[in-house]
């Protein structure tokens, strides 16, 4: 997806890959056998490909892809259920291990793109939700089978949900667990936009580069102040949204932005 000289490293033994060009981070998860069910390795690996990325200044915006056109995440590695998700303790434990990579991608300050083809399902579509933006090729299909195993889909998960589609839509998709496709996805919320197989790629990179281009510390603070206001009014951190606010304001790319804008060329931003 990215240009051939962007050079990827191997993590959680090659089952996610990393690779970064021109202010874009490329997550992909490597487990096309297996339509890139995520394990528990491949979940410390996505932690540790963040802790990366995070510190990293030259990227600005992050995409996650699966491997191959099969599937984005079609779920968690069911081959690791019996031994780790048996009993209600053993799925305590197994939540734990994993809570590491997921806090990680919920609580990651820079943007991140879901690049979605083929199945995006049960643990895969609380992957993509927790993105800030989602873009599906149209053959793209989502569900959340969890009534079919007989087991509850996770809280937050939920939550995430509600947001985007609204109560009575996740009722439907959590009560039936039937798959829906791209366009009905699109229609209700699921993801922001649809496009065609062919220009997906383009059609993510023309985003996550439009990203990568504007002012660092202007994109965080949207991010912060939006996931703020998805907080009941009581967990929300007010403070923190004004520190975000006045950070903008007295930074060098303020000033970097203003003097562009008069002088009508590009801004050059720095995310200081």
């Amino acid at each position: 997806m990215l240009p051939d000289h962007a050079e990827t490293r191997a993590f959680a033994s090659g089952k996610m890959l990393a690779a970064k060009d021109d202010g874009v981070g490329l997550v992909t998860f490597n487990q096309p056998e297996k339509r890139n069910a995520i394990s528990m390795e491949m979940w410390t690996g996505l932690g540790n490909i963040l802790d990366e990325f995070s510190e990293d200044s030259s990227v600005s915006v992050v995409i996650l892809t699966g491997a191959g056109n099969k599937a984005f995440v079609s779920g968690a590695d069911i081959s690791q259920f019996e031994k780790n998700r048996n009993s209600a303790d053993a799925q305590a434990a197994y939540d734990a291990a994993n809570a590491i990579g997921r806090n990680k991608l919920i609580n990651f300050k820079k943007p991140v793109i879901a690049r979605i083809r083929g199945f995006c399902m049960g643990g895969g579509l609380a992957i993509a939700m927790a993105t800030d933006i989602r873009i599906a090729a149209s053959d793209s299909q989502f569900g959340i089978p969890a009534a079919r195993l007989s087991i509850a889909y996770a809280p937050d998960a939920v939550r995430r949900l509600i947001d985007l589609v609204g109560p009575a839509h996740a009722r439907m998709i959590l009560y039936t667990a039937k798959r829906i496709d791209a366009a009905e996805a699109e229609r209700i919320g699921l993801i922001n936009r649809m496009t065609t197989e062919e220009g997906l790629n383009d059609v993510v990179l023309d985003i996550a580069r439009s990203i990568a281009d504007n002012a660092p510390l202007s994109v965080a603070a949207s991010k912060l102040t939006i996931n703020e206001m998805l907080k009941d009014e009581h967990d929300r951190d007010n403070r923190a949204i004004q520190r975000a606010i006045e950070t903008c304001f007295d930074s060098a790319d303020f000033k970097e932005g203003r003097t562009a804008f008069m002088e009508k060329r590009a801004p050059k931003f720095i995310g200081a």
